[in-house]
């Protein structure tokens, strides 16, 4: 497990129910953590959206978002809102991503997330990920699920326009929705900023979170 203080994650492992939600929750922080770590590899798990239009949006956005990193991609076919429906082949993935990586840091949705998809896939990651730290991003939508985060990831300004910037370009398909445009992501980052004393933010909730703040664990 990471571990407050343990230095820089080498392996991170990103999911999502859908195409767009890494970038969405976790964009900001994807670019940052890339751009300090070149070379760093990122394992990238999404349940639906395979073999459509939505995954060559995915394939070429978080190519864009992880710039210079070791990107292994892979998009289920699962229907999109029936996902607790089909749990074994959920459930299975999960288990093959276990397989064959050992990640430092795993970026999921909320396990308290009200889309049915999300809060899946987020309750499904400790069954298989046991002694990681998992980071539960959150996506803004009608649903006014939005929580009080324990965890924050400031971004510079720059970073956080990038996000939006991608997000409009990579997902066009997206574009209709009346929650996805540049004020409602960015004006969530500049809110999350302000929690954390900083200009922006992505924000995370933690459930299970072990420090080590001893110099000396001898005793």
């Amino acid at each position: 497990m990471i571990r407050l203080g343990a230095g820089r994650p080498d392996r991170i492992v990103a999911v999502g129910a859908h195409c767009d939600d890494i970038a969405i929750g976790a964009g900001g922080t994807l670019l940052a953590m890339c751009r300090a770590r070149p070379g760093i590899r990122v394992d990238a798990l999404v349940l639906s959206g395979g073999g459509t239009d939505r995954e060559q949006e995915e394939r070429a956005a978080l190519a864009a978002f992880c710039p210079g990193a070791d990107l292994r991609l892979t998009v289920l076919k699962l229907p999109d809102g029936r996902i607790p429906a089909h749990w074994e082949e959920a459930k299975a993935a999960v288990e093959e991503l276990r397989g064959r990586t050992e990640p430092d840091l795993i970026l999921a949705p909320r396990t308290d997330d009200a889309h049915q998809d999300h809060r899946g896939l987020a309750r499904l990651l400790p069954t298989a990920f046991r002694d990681h730290l998992v980071l539960g991003y959150e996506i803004v939508k009608w649903d006014g699920d939005l929580g009080r985060p324990v965890a924050y990831q400031p971004l510079s300004p720059r970073t956080a326009e990038e996000k939006v910037r991608l997000l409009q370009e990579h997902y066009p398909s997206q574009r209709h929705r009346p929650w996805y445009d540049r004020e409602a992501f960015l004006g969530l980052a500049r809110i999350r900023g302000i929690e954390c004393q900083e200009r922006y933010a992505e924000a995370f909730a933690v459930t299970k979170l072990t420090l080590d703040l001893a110099l000396d664990l001898g005793d």
